[in-house]
């Protein structure tokens, strides 16, 4: 998500480009999972999963084996890991939990919901307050009882931030309340270890789009926690309705008022009518039988995916050894392939004032989904042969800017040659209804068939 607005951040890279081909593109954050894990889902994942796990935790068929965990064993591990929690906060020294006994601290057998991150506003930990009497009749119900753990500190310098911790301080002290909510004190990365272990829930809700990544989700998910979130940061790709639940659809405000108040009411219904439900549907052999398929779900698509394994091969193969090949080819013969490049380049700037493109649509009237439109180009080269470039039709739609989101980029092949131009015939499928905007460009071809160039020359003729 967060490769979007850096594409407009760095839009100077190709003023001349749509803004999803700007060159910079983004790699998701993923967890070194065995530091993560709790002593006994380690041994569970070890017995049913097997050495993979450490050895090659980016192949998804690794854990594909997650699914032959049984429901049994996999729903012994939340109360064991609940009570080492307990006994952790405890030990933390929180006011609150010190005026109590530690094992009444957590209630072994409670739906357990975490909230634990750094007190920036717009990662709102006031949100779930917004309506203190809802919450204690949610978290208040004797026969299904709910409990909640936040914990995180504000920045020094941040006074908004620390107005918010305040504000959430001074909520769960209210009496319909305190019994419910624990507030953590002197939060760290060790206390983060056992909230991520321990919890059911991990609740987050940033205001979309301001949330970077996060991973503090991916290593609850990996302990058979279930993710409650916005479509934010990693969960917008992470998200599926079988290991989790999503905060609204990903929509994004212009009045965070608005934003805040909409999603509060998301939140609250979500809790009272699909994740408390979901906890305390029993079979009759006392498991909540959805909920644990969940937890499998969540421990098979989102160990897989969200793990520093798969992170660093997408670095070695998106980044690293393309960047390593392309300097070898350049290095090669004392040099010889960055001269050539030079050369090339030096050719195309003196050439590209004198390339420009028209088109033109062969279509009578309307064009039924699923056909083809064929579309002429004549293009002007000056002193480049066909050879030096590729001509192109991109189809998108609208960005609101004048301008077109890319959908699809056509070649187009090249047909006769006319006095001063070059035919080129292109083929755009008309896979969507409505309106279809089209542009024609030419754009260089390099020797070695990259595409990305820093001037990025381009010479655009747009039509419908």
């Amino acid at each position: 998500l967060q490769g979007d607005p850096s594409g407009g951040m760095w839009r100077g890279l190709g003023r001349d480009l749509p803004i999803d081909e700007v060159p910079i593109t983004s790699i998701t954050n993923g967890i070194h999972t065995p530091s993560w894990l709790s002593r006994e889902m380690h041994e569970l994942l070890d017995r049913y999963i097997g050495p993979g796990l450490r050895e090659r935790p980016e192949d998804p068929t690794v854990w594909e084996r997650a699914d032959t965990i049984p429901a049994g064993e996999l729903w012994r591990g939340p109360p064991r890991r609940r009570e080492r929690l307990s006994d952790q906060l405890a030990r933390q020294g929180s006011r609150k939990l010190a005026s109590r006994a530690a094992g009444d601290a957590l209630r072994p057998d409670a739906l357990t919901i975490c909230f634990a991150r750094r007190f920036a506003t717009y990662k709102r930990a006031d949100l779930l307050f917004r309506d203190p009497d809802r919450l204690a009749r949610l978290l208040g119900d004797e026969k299904r009882p709910v409990q909640m753990i936040v914990a995180g500190k504000a920045h020094p310098l941040d006074v908004p931030g620390k107005e918010v911790l305040r504000t959430v301080v001074q909520e769960s002290q209210r009496p319909r309340l305190r019994d419910r909510i624990i507030f953590l004190e002197n939060y760290d990365m060790h206390v983060a270890r056992y909230l991520v272990q321990g919890a059911d829930v991990w609740l987050n809700v940033p205001r979309r789009p301001l949330e970077a990544s996060g991973t503090s989700g991916m290593k609850a998910a990996v302990n058979g926690a279930l993710n409650l979130s916005v479509l934010d940061g990693w969960w917008a790709e992470g998200y599926s309705a079988d290991c989790g639940w999503a905060i609204g659809s990903g929509e994004q405000y212009d009045d965070p008022e608005e934003n805040d108040a909409v999603e509060a009411e998301a939140l609250y219904t979500l809790l009272e009518r699909e994740v408390v439900p979901a906890f305390y549907a029993r079979d009759s052999s006392g498991r909540p039988r959805e909920w644990t398929s969940m937890m499998t779900a969540s421990i098979r698509s989102l160990g897989a995916e969200f793990n520093t394994g798969r992170m660093v091969r997408d670095y070695a193969e998106r980044a690293y050894m393309p960047a390593h090949r392309a300097a070898v080819a350049l290095g090669a013969g004392t040099g010889t392939g960055a001269r050539d490049l030079a050369a090339w380049r030096e050719r195309m700037r003196a050439a590209w004032p004198e390339v420009a493109v028209r088109s033109t649509v062969k279509a009578n009237g309307s064009v039924a989904v699923g056909s083809d439109v064929e579309v002429e180009l004549f293009a002007t080269l000056g002193s480049l042969s066909v050879s030096d470039v590729r001509v192109e039709v991109v189809a998108g739609t609208p960005d609101g800017d004048g301008g077109v989101t890319v959908r699809e980029i056509v070649a187009a092949r090249a047909a006769r040659a006319a006095v001063a131009e070059q035919r080129f015939v292109a083929v755009v499928p008309a896979s969507e209804s409505g309106r279809l905007p089209c542009a024609a460009r030419v754009v260089p071809l390099r020797p070695d068939g990259v595409r990305t160039e820093p001037e990025f020359l381009v010479a655009w003729e747009t039509s419908s």
